[in-house]
């Protein structure tokens, strides 16, 4: 195929992840249970925190934007992925607008991920180092408002991010990956892309330096308050609930930049497909085991449910 076509249509072929014909079949069938797994366990977090009482507390409501937020960035992948490992090379192909909807979801989930852990840390900062006024500082209103904050800024963000890149006209119908972002997009361009890129590194720098500066400042005061306080069960506390907390947050950075990384090697492009693959696969799966499971009260609700259950079966 010539890569320097021009375009006389809005059609346009996007690559295979490479499975041999054997393999196929049991990468749809995993893929797929991961994906049940994503939606059910995810939105089950969800429902159970809306449907309990003693969980509609602010670190729980914030908690059900990263499960939303995963649920969300896995559908806008998987299904596609799924798809594509059952039809022919000579039907993977997407419409532009289709494509340039698709890059807007990918870092809009990408983009959440970080500003949603964000507001995590400050609601972890605000009960362990100000705990007599949690309740005065997280009402209702002030998780709306930061959960609202969240998205929007995400979404103004990567909506001019994406803006940039459609306002280009197209040399090329090849999209160098197996999903559309806006490095597929603007790569489809032989204009100047200065713009591009100047505003690119500028939302990953506001992004990226945002997130993990907060995350590192907040952590430290908190730090601070468990090393200047012999109350262990304050230190215990911090521990249980910033160490899940920190651990996908660390998780999120490593993939993010791994995934960078392997940009910058031409030579690695099958295997930054499968680190995308996994970023939107593995994260949202770990992310609802970690809190899920990490979280008392709510393996407390899931062994209820489950221990009912059992007894209606008997009956």
């Amino acid at each position: 195929m010539n890569n320097n076509w021009t375009l006389s249509s809005d059609i346009l072929t996007l690559e295979a992840l490479k499975v041999t014909p054997e393999s196929s079949l049991p990468a749809f069938l995993l893929l797929l249970l991961i994906y049940i797994f994503i939606v059910v366990s995810n939105m089950g977090l969800v429902v159970l925190t809306f449907s309990s009482q003693s969980l509609q507390q602010p670190m729980y409501l914030l908690l059900c934007n990263m499960s939303i937020n995963d649920v969300f960035g896995a559908t806008i992948i998987i299904p596609h992925i799924l798809r594509d490992l059952l039809i022919s090379s000579s039907e993977r192909y997407v419409h532009y607008i289709v494509c340039a909807v698709q890059a807007f979801c990918v870092h809009l989930h990408a983009s959440v991920s970080h500003t949603v852990l964000m507001i995590m840390a400050f609601d972890r900062y605000v009960a362990i180092c100000n705990p007599l006024r949690y309740a005065a500082i997280m009402t209702h209103r002030m998780v709306v408002g930061l959960s609202w904050a969240a998205w929007g800024s995400a979404g103004v963000l990567v909506l001019i991010l994406v803006g940039l890149s459609v306002r280009l006209s197209r040399c090329r119908r090849l999209v160098f990956n197996l999903f559309c972002d806006n490095a597929s997009l603007f790569s489809l361009s032989c204009e100047n892309l200065l713009i591009n890129n100047i505003y690119g590194l500028g939302y990953t720098v506001v992004l990226l330096g945002s997130s993990m500066g907060s995350v590192t400042i907040t952590y430290l005061k908190i730090a601070v308050v468990c090393l200047s306080s012999r109350n262990k069960v304050l230190n215990s506390r911090a521990l249980q609930t910033c160490a899940t907390h920190l651990i996908v947050y660390v998780i999120l950075l490593a993939s993010g930049f791994i995934i960078v990384i392997l940009h910058r090697f031409p030579q690695l492009a099958d295997h930054r497909k499968v680190a995308a693959v996994l970023g939107h696969v593995a994260l949202p799966a770990l992310n609802a085991v970690i809190y899920g499971l990490q979280i008392k009260e709510v393996r407390q609700k899931i062994r209820a449910v489950f221990q009912k259950q059992n007894v209606t079966d008997v009956k």
